[in-house]
């Protein structure tokens, strides 16, 4: 076979001979200008692609190359024309393949240093100058904005052998160096990252032939490229002393199975981090981790098809893995149902070590709480999660707001709710959880529980404990929320005109929960406010023109901070008869929050708890509360 140098050359001659005349093109030219083989790389005006098969297609003339496409949606078919299938691609889109003729130009394969001259060095001055010229910025048509310092950057750039940082995707790089280059340790000894994306490697080869050279190599991308072979690849011996020193290795878009991922990743002795994102994988097969360095600390696997935690079960033999990123998978379930002979069994969800901290689950399929009340189980040691663009997330609570009450985005209420249901959480969605952030989100998720208990009988209460893991822990943390169930009563009967008030003194013979002791009385509707403090100054001996009625809607009400809070409640003295009022009761008084862990005085949060001040007026109790059983808090003035 001749030199890859000698074929490039006489391609050259023949497309300029065929461009002069083109009917002196001939079937000799064609084998004589030795035809792509499978497996070989090709670029066409900058699209790279793989020839698949090489060949007559049934219903035309003359001979065919089969390409794949490395942009998956250039092509119009997945290999098969006409219902005969040619070749197979590695992609599994079905348009990723076309049929192109073997004399459509293709753009020339160059050596590494070549490309890097290409780059760094951008050609003699005069053509720096025409691009300089075509490049002009003018502004409003006639004026040219002029450009300063880059000449000086350019001047830095072209002194490769001080690079430490060399960027060559794209630049169709097929081959380490030709025979008369000079080294490439010579040339460019200082390189510390190299980005050889996208490029025309056939094989790995000589990818390990260029970092053999470069000993201070730190950071390797190889995206993009189609390594054909890999397991049974010579060069696999050389890779350890190759790539020993590589701390960051980037295999994303490779379409390489997980065996040839970790058949190189194996090789870097001093690997942190593992870069094999969109590469079409569905499942992690069992691999000899041991061969895998214990500094490896970081994978990222984004934008694969993993459908269920179970997927990943093999990675639980990283006993040193910290950081997960699972970004854009079809992440569903913790664990599927398998299909035996027999019937069919449910996977064993994995339990990673509790050395995994963080884990990046955005953009995927997670539809249910009851998965991430799982993560807890599964990833004992997460401090760290990313969870938006899921449908759990963007679905918000549990349950809806309450009619006629304020409303807060579904993402707010989810973040809360995610904050509650994950003891260990420190950050999530790269938002820091403080310690008021943290007792906010917990009594949020407390008081959604409580709605949700509302809505069952007493004896059906365990139907939706058993979706709240942590309400015990709650319960013993904050205690237990006040379940206030409305029971459907006749509107022609008594009971239904009539409202269970429970009257308590703030300040006064505090219980465990920081609430005194209530007196409960029935009220009708039709009472208006001045008759309800007149009921509430006779039970407690004051008088009714000296103090405060506050009900207790046991809803939360989301806010930007505590002096906001401050400014909505001075507002209020303002408004309507009865009106919403939103606190945190500083000052003296006792309440629900009068906790130094739980209180937000004069630091911002998220949520605070909604109440409502009955001020006198006409108006009927039954327009200013909500449901027949209240708690209202009388405050001495």
């Amino acid at each position: 076979m001749l030199p890859q140098a000698l074929l490039n050359v006489h391609h050259c001659l023949l497309q300029r001979r065929h461009q002069s005349d083109p009917s002196s093109m001939v079937m000799s030219d064609i084998v004589s200008e030795a035809l792509p083989h499978p497996g070989q790389r090709a670029s066409y005006a900058g699209a790279l692609c793989t020839v698949r098969y090489t060949g007559s297609v049934d219903g035309t003339a003359g001979t065919w190359l089969g390409v794949e496409w490395d942009d998956a949606t250039r092509g119009k078919h997945d290999g098969s024309h006409k219902g005969v299938r040619y070749f197979t691609c590695l992609s599994k889109s079905p348009t990723a393949a076309s049929f192109v003729r073997p004399t459509r130009p293709r753009d020339q394969p160059q050596a590494f240093l070549p490309a890097l001259r290409e780059k760094y060095l951008g050609g003699d001055n005069l053509a720096r100058e025409k691009d300089k010229n075509e490049s002009q910025i003018r502004i409003s048509g006639t004026k040219v904005a002029e450009e300063v310092g880059f000449d000086k950057i350019w001047r830095k750039l072209a002194q490769v052998e001080d690079l430490r940082t060399v960027i060559l995707d794209g630049l169709r790089v097929a081959e380490a160096k030709s025979d008369s280059e000079e080294s490439i340790a010579a040339s460019c000894p200082k390189i510390q990252h190299l980005d050889l994306s996208k490029n025309l490697f056939e094989t790995i080869s000589p990818v390990v032939d260029i970092c053999a050279e470069l000993r201070g190599l730190r950071r390797l991308s190889i995206n993009g490229n189609r390594f054909s072979h890999l397991l049974r690849d010579a060069s696999l011996n050389r890779m350890r002393d190759a790539f020993a020193d590589i701390v960051e290795l980037s295999l994303q878009e490779t379409l390489l199975s997980w065996e040839e991922l970790c058949a190189i990743a194996t090789r870097c002795r001093s690997l942190v981090t593992l870069n094999a994102g969109s590469n079409q994988l569905s499942s992690l097969p069992q691999v000899d981790y041991s061969q895998l360095p214990s500094t490896l600390t970081s994978l990222n696997l984004e934008f694969n098809d993993f459908t269920a935690l179970s997927d990943l079960s093999s990675l639980t033999a990283l006993t040193n893995l910290r950081n997960l990123h699972l970004k854009g998978n079809n992440m569903a379930a913790i664990s599927l149902q398998q299909t035996g002979e027999s019937a069919e069994t449910e996977v064993v969800a994995p339990v990673f070590p509790p050395s995994v901290h963080y884990l990046d689950l955005s953009y995927n399929e997670v539809a249910t709480w009851s998965f991430v009340d799982a993560l807890a189980v599964h990833f004992p040691g997460l401090t760290g999660l990313r969870l938006s663009h899921n449908p759990v997330y963007d679905a918000g609570s549990d349950d809806d707001n309450r009619k006629g009450g304020p409303s807060a985005s579904s993402s707010e209420e989810s973040h809360m709710i995610t904050i509650g249901r994950l003891a260990n959480l420190k950050t999530l969605n790269f938002a820091a959880i403080k310690a008021a952030d943290r007792s906010n989100a917990d009594m949020f998720y407390l008081s959604r529980i409580a709605r949700q208990l509302a809505t069952v009988p007493e004896a059906a209460e365990s139907t939706v404990l058993v979706q709240h893991p942590r309400y015990r822990q709650l319960c013993d943390l904050y205690g237990e929320p006040d379940v206030i169930r409305r029971n459907e009563v006749n509107p022609s009967f008594l009971e239904a005109r009539l409202v269970n008030v429970v009257f308590y003194r703030a300040g006064k013979e505090c219980d465990s929960q920081g609430k005194g002791e209530g007196i409960s009385k029935r009220i009708p509707k039709s009472y208006d406010i001045y008759a309800v403090r007149g009921i509430a100054g006779k039970l407690f001996g004051l008088s009714p023109l000296k103090l405060q009625l506050t009900w207790e809607t046991g809803e939360w009400d989301p806010v930007a901070g505590y002096e906001e809070g401050e400014d909505d409640g001075e507002n209020s003295d303002q408004g309507e008869l009865c009106e919403g009022k939103t606190s945190s009761h500083g000052g003296d008084e006792d309440d629900d929050d009068n906790n130094d862990d739980n209180e937000m005085d004069g630091k911002a949060g998220r949520w605070i708890k909604r109440e409502v001040v009955l001020r006198d007026g006409p108006k009927q109790l039954g327009y200013c509360v909500d449901g027949l059983d209240v708690k209202i808090r009388v405050e001495a003035l």
